[in-house]
């Protein structure tokens, strides 16, 4: 007979067991998702793939590290809609891998950071951010005021349509002419006016 004490003194059950449980555990909390049509479809018209600007601003977003003092997953609670907004919904990332949702704020939450200040302030901003915000303790990105160069652009667009985001031939063969003459910076901005335009709360 299986006791718990028999268990508790056989390091190799124990090992398999917590496996096992984890396993099962993680598998009717997860597998569900995948049927539910709020996690799987897009919220509504909205929400669109990433064009070839925005993906190359979000790469660089993930490369400079922004997700570590920024969220982008607003809870649905009173303090947090009235600050930044609508609280985030699944089907709003339909087409983020990975989404970046987070949960480290020593910055603001940027999920509806989309249209709420001008390009010209978001480049101020990345560029010295004591220049709008003096109290910010956000470091200066300068070294973004360069051409994008991203030769692999097409290419991620490819490897997106396989996981299921819906890119055009079009727009992967016309994907390294649309980056042509934009800037880093450039490109980060037009990524971050987009985010959480599709449930974006007029306050």
């Amino acid at each position: 007979m299986l006791t718990h004490d028999k268990i508790e003194r056989n390091v190799g059950l124990m090992i398999v067991l917590t496996i096992l449980t984890i396993s099962v555990g993680g598998l009717l909390e997860i597998v569900p998702l995948f049927f539910q049509k709020s996690t799987t479809t897009p919220t509504n018209e909205l929400v669109k793939p990433y064009d070839a600007v925005r993906l190359a601003g979000r790469d660089i977003y993930i490369r400079e590290g922004c997700y570590n003092c920024h969220s982008q997953m607003i809870r649905p609670f009173r303090a947090e809609t009235e600050r930044y907004g609508h609280y985030s919904v699944a089907g709003e990332f339909v087409y983020d891998h990975p989404f970046q949702w987070g949960s480290k704020r020593t910055g603001p939450d940027l999920a509806r950071v989309g249209g709420r200040y001008s390009d010209q302030w978001h480049k101020t901003h990345l560029l010295n951010p004591r220049d709008v915000v003096p109290e910010s303790n956000m470091p200066a990105y300068a070294w973004l005021d360069r051409p994008l160069k991203d030769d692999a652009i097409a290419d991620k667009m490819r490897a997106l349509r396989a996981v299921g985001v819906p890119y055009t031939d079009a727009e992967i063969a016309d994907a390294k002419k649309a980056i042509e003459g934009v800037t880093e910076v450039d490109a980060l901005i037009a990524y971050l006016q987009g985010l959480g335009l599709a449930l974006k709360q007029t306050r």
